[in-house]
C-alpha cells in the first residue's frame, strides 16, 4: 500500500521544532504567571500548577522525540486498533463511577492522581484512521454512497459520543478537522452544501436542547446584560486584554488573575498573556502559530505518499482550528466553547496529545524534500 520510505534528508524540520519548543516555553512561563495566585489560595503552593505542567510537558516532550523517530507509516498499521480504543474510552467515560465530571461535562477518567480526557485521544485517533481511509479510498470520495457517507457516519458517531458528555468545543474541532481532510480529498461541493444545511439545523437543535448553550449565545451577544452571571467570564477577559496596551503591564503583573478571571491558566490564558505582554506579545504568539501552520502545510504538501499528506494536514488543521477558536473566544468574537490553547493552556491530556501529534508531524518532515 505504501511506497518504501526513503530518507530524503533524514532530519526533522528544525524550524518547526524550534517553534514548538518556543511555544512550550512561553506556555510554561504563562501557566505559572497566570496561576500562582489561585494555586497559593487553593493549594497553599504557588508552584502547584507549574509543577504539574512541567510534568506534563516533560512527558510530552519525551513522547514527541520518541514518536519523531517512529516511521509515520507505522500508525497506519495500527489505525483500526487506535480508533477502536478511542471509541472504547469515549464509551466508558460515560459510565457513572468511571467518568469524572468537571465544569458540567463528564469528560475525564481518573488514573491515579491524574486524569485523561478520551475526547483528546479521539481527535488524533480519528485523524490517523481517516488519513488511512482517504488514502486508500480517495477514488470513491466523490461518491455519496461509497465514499462521502461512510466517512460522515464515522465522524458523526464520534461527535455524538463526545456530545453525550457534553463537550461541544472538542466536538467542533473534531468535525471541522475531518471536514477539511474530506474536502481536500476531493469530495463534491454539492455534498458539502447539503451537509451544511443539515449541519446548521443540527447545530441549532443542539443549542436549543441545552439551556446553558443558549445562555452562552446571549452572553456573547451582550455580556453586559448579565455581568455577574453568564457574561462574567468574557467581560473579565476583555478587561484583561484592554489594559495591556502595546507592551502590557509586565510579566507577572496581571490584575485579572486575582480571582477576577476564573481559572486563567486554562482556556483564557491568552487573556493574561495579552494583559501582561500587550499587543506585541499577543501578536508575537500569533506569528509563531502562523509559522507553525506554514511549516506544517509545507510538510503536508511534500509528504511522499497520500497517507502522510492527509495525516500532516489533519494534525495541522486540528491545531490551527483550536488556536483560532480559543483566541476568538478570548477576544469576544465567538461564544465561549471551552477549547484550550495548544502548547499554552494548563492540562495534561491536551498538552501531551498535542506534543505527540507534532511528534508525528516532525517524523513526516524527515521524509520530505523541504
Amino acid at each position: 500500500m505504501f511506497q518504501k520510505l526513503k530518507h530524503v534528508k533524514d532530519k526533522p524540520d528544525y524550524t518547526m521544532l524550534a517553534i514548538i519548543i518556543l511555544l512550550l516555553i512561553i506556555g510554561i512561563v504563562m501557566v505559572y504567571s497566570s496561576s500562582f495566585v489561585w494555586a497559593e489560595y487553593k493549594y497553599a503552593d504557588s508552584f502547584y500548577f507549574l509543577k504539574r505542567q512541567l510534568l506534563f510537558a516533560g512527558a510530552g516532550v519525551v513522547a514527541m522525540f520518541f514518536i519523531m523517530f517512529i516511521p509515520y507509516t507505522t500508525w497506519a498499521r495500527y489505525a483500526k486498533v487506535i480508533l477502536f480504543s478511542c471509541f472504547f474510552l469515549l464509551i466508558i467515560v460515560l459510565i457513572p463511577g468511571i467518568g469524572m465530571t468537571r465544569g458540567g461535562a463528564q469528560s475525564w477518567i481518573g488514573v491515579g492522581a491524574f486524569s485523561i480526557q478520551p475526547s483528546e485521544f479521539m481527535k488524533l485517533g480519528l485523524i490517523i484512521f481517516l488519513s488511512l481511509y482517504l488514502s486508500s479510498n480517495q477514488k470513491y470520495i466523490t461518491s455519496l454512497k461509497k465514499g462521502f457517507f461512510p466517512t460522515l457516519l464515522l465522524v458523526f458517531t464520534a461527535f455524538g459520543l463526545i456530545m453525550l458528555q457534553p463537550d461541544l468545543g472538542t466536538g467542533m474541532v473534531l468535525v471541522l478537522t475531518c471536514m477539511i481532510m474530506i474536502f481536500v480529498a476531493g469530495a463534491r461541493i454539492s455534498h458539502f452544501v447539503s451537509l451544511g444545511v443539515f449541519g446548521l439545523i443540527g447545530f441549532a437543535l443542539l443549542i436549543i436542547s441545552a439551556p446553558y448553550r443558549i445562555s452562552r449565545i446571549t452572553a456573547f451577544l451582550n455580556p453586559w446584560e448579565d455581568p455577574l452571571g453568564d457574561g462574567f467570564q468574557i467581560i473579565q477577559s476583555l478587561y484583561a486584554i484592554g489594559p495591556g496596551g502595546l507592551l502590557g503591564v509586565g510579566l507577572g503583573e496581571s490584575l485579572q488573575k486575582y480571582f477576577y478571571l476564573p481559572e486563567p491558566q486554562t482556556d483564557f490564558i491568552f487573556a493574561i498573556l495579552g494583559e501582561e505582554l500587550g499587543f506585541l506579545g499577543g501578536s508575537f504568539l500569533i506569528v509563531l502559530f502562523a509559522l507553525l501552520f506554514w511549516r506544517g502545510i509545507r510538510v503536508a504538501l511534500e509528504a511522499p505518499d497520500l497517507f502522510g499528506r492527509f495525516l500532516a494536514l489533519g494534525i495541522v488543521s486540528m491545531l490551527t482550528i483550536q488556536v483560532m477558536i480559543n483566541i476568538s473566544v478570548v477576544i469576544g468574537l465567538i461564544p465561549v466553547t471551552g477549547i484550550t490553547l495548544p502548547f499554552l493552556s494548563y492540562g495534561g491530556s491536551s498538552l501531551t496529545l498535542t506534543l505527540c501529534s507534532v511528534g508525528i508531524l516532525l517524523n513526516i518532515s524527515r521524509y520530505t524534500k523541504v
